[in-house]
């Protein structure tokens, strides 16, 4: 089974001293399933790719080649002699919360679909499903989103499946250039992960029941809203299932809450899962990551993740 997800990797400076790290909401749902389908070897096989542009220069060699390490398939990525990847200041508080700073305007990723034939085109018809997220859609220039989107139609023709994540920057575009966007993709999709925050933002939606009835209009099979904290709604084949995640008492950090939950919910529902228990896994892990810093947390942290997802998978192949 291929699965590729398509965005935006940036470099990221935080902390004191600052330390660099990267991250990118499409490529953290990605390594973080990378780590949870590895070595699992009474399921199918989950083959991780990442399509995205870098730079040529020493970091962006690095990251990639970290990329790699962690069991991401990268050859769906392009790289330019003259482009670097987008820069990203992540500053705390004395209340603890976060404010970003970006220089992106001109990252290499936004080039993808400007310089000849990428290996996703050519090969994107060997593929079983394709992840994308609203910040996916975001940086692209309109051209090139339209032109992605035309991909995607032909990808469903073949029976390709679109998952697809409706994360909001409002330092990207316009909510309203969001919405039309949406819509879109929307028309398209398979899988939705919907935070309800940001469908609220994007559609200036006033209740949940907004939300479900847009995603039925549009023919989205499998639905789940992110409420925060709250309980998780989870909308599959017409039943409705509440998902409450566990108390967290120490929180560090909420970034990369949402894609880590991400993660974890494909790493079931791609095993045949129910959309129930992938939520309830979505909430473990992303529980754990908000208990570290950063949107990406070290492999070391997390191999009861790797097991408890052991555990569900097998459950579910038995």
């Amino acid at each position: 089974m291929k699965i590729a997800f398509f965005g935006e990797c940036v470099i990221e400076l935080s902390g004191q001293p600052i330390q660099r790290t990267f991250s990118g909401d499409t490529l953290n749902t990605a390594l973080y399933l990378s780590r949870l389908v590895k070595d699992q070897a009474h399921l199918e096989p989950v083959e991780v790719f990442y399509a995205t542009a870098m730079g040529s220069d020493a970091v962006s060699n690095e990251l990639i080649e970290s990329w790699q390490d962690e069991g991401i398939n990268t050859l769906l990525v392009s790289q330019f002699d003259d482009k670097h990847p987008g820069l990203s200041l992540i500053e705390s508080d004395l209340f603890g919360e976060l404010s970003f700073s970006y220089w992106r305007n001109d990252s290499a990723a936004k080039y993808y679909f400007r310089r000849g034939l990428t290996k996703l085109e050519q090969q994107l018809d060997q593929f079983d499903y394709f992840y994308l997220s609203g910040n996916s859609l975001a940086f692209l220039p309109q051209s090139c989103r339209e032109y992605l989107l035309t991909l995607l139609m032909n990808f469903k023709v073949f029976g390709g499946k679109i998952i697809f994540d409706n994360n909001y920057q409002q330092h990207l575009w316009s909510s309203v250039e969001a919405k039309k966007s949406y819509k879109d993709i929307l028309t398209l999709t398979d899988i939705a992960l919907i935070s309800e925050e940001n469908d609220f933002t994007v559609f200036e939606d006033q209740s949940t029941a907004e939300i479900i009835d847009r995603c039925k209009e549009y023919n989205v099979s499998e639905v789940v809203i992110k409420r925060g904290r709250g309980a998780s709604l989870v909308i599959n084949y017409d039943s409705v299932s509440m998902v409450t995640p566990k108390r967290v008492d120490k929180v560090i950090d909420r970034n990369g809450a949402g894609d880590s939950f991400a993660a974890a919910y494909l790493a079931v529902r791609l095993n045949t899962g129910t959309a129930k228990q992938a939520a309830e896994f979505g909430h473990e892990l992303a529980g754990k990551v908000i208990q570290y810093p950063g949107a990406i947390i070290p492999s070391s942290a997390m191999p009861e993740m790797v097991e408890i997802s052991k555990r569900y998978n097998r459950y579910i192949s038995e």
